[in-house]
């Protein structure tokens, strides 16, 4: 062990006189750059939906939060909020993954991200959850197609619109779907048994 140390510290005091400066990064080579043809409002408007993605994720994690206090205790309503807030930051992932492909990614990540903000953090029942959960899916749809209709148009960046429309907005709709088939089951259930048909229906998710 000390002859490593003796020959460690022996390459340290050496290598810079033999080598040089050592540096740990060299600048950035000048390539072409006409292959970025990923530009305009539709580079805008995914940035934008990035942005709408990561603040839906955490949205999802207050909603999960909630319902994971022991004041709340409903692990069912907690393990699908914290899915759902999973999923969203993957979206937004996979855009960002999107953007590095086309090479328009060379902004610092807090100039492409802000640090979200929550708009509510406590509900009422499970039911109130589903109902906010719902409309902020359709708010994210709503924007996936405002998306979609503006990088359609001239030039028509027909890549990323079919990409979007076949991964993203059809993941959207079945969510909302699937979303709208639990509020009115849990309603149901609350209706026929009240505050029982919540705890039931938490157990069952």
């Amino acid at each position: 062990m000390m002859k490593f140390l003796v020959g460690f510290c022996v390459l340290a005091v050496v290598a810079p006189a033999v080598f040089g400066e050592l540096k740990c990064s060299v600048p950035n080579p000048e390539i072409p750059t006409e292959w970025i043809d990923l530009r305009g409002d539709c580079l805008t408007a995914m940035r934008n939906q990035i942005q709408k993605e990561i603040d839906a994720s955490y949205q999802y994690l207050a909603m999960g939060a909630h319902f994971s206090r022991d004041t709340v205790n409903r692990p069912g309503f907690a393990e699908l909020f914290f899915k759902a807030a999973k999923e969203e930051r993957e979206h937004g992932s996979k855009l960002i993954e999107y953007l590095t492909m086309r090479g328009q990614l060379t902004d610092r990540v807090t100039d492409l991200i802000t640090i979200p903000t929550v708009s509510k953090d406590e509900w009422a029942s499970g039911a109130e959850a589903l109902e906010d959960a719902l409309k902020l899916e359709t708010d994210v749809t709503k924007s996936i197609r405002k998306l979609i209709a503006t990088c359609e148009k001239k030039p028509n960046f027909y890549h990323l619109v079919d990409y979007l429309t076949g991964v993203y907005l059809e993941e959207q709709l079945h969510g909302q779907r699937e979303l709208a088939g639990k509020l009115t089951t849990l309603k149901k259930m609350m209706t026929n048994h009240g505050a029982l048909g919540e705890f039931l229906f938490d157990k069952d998710l």
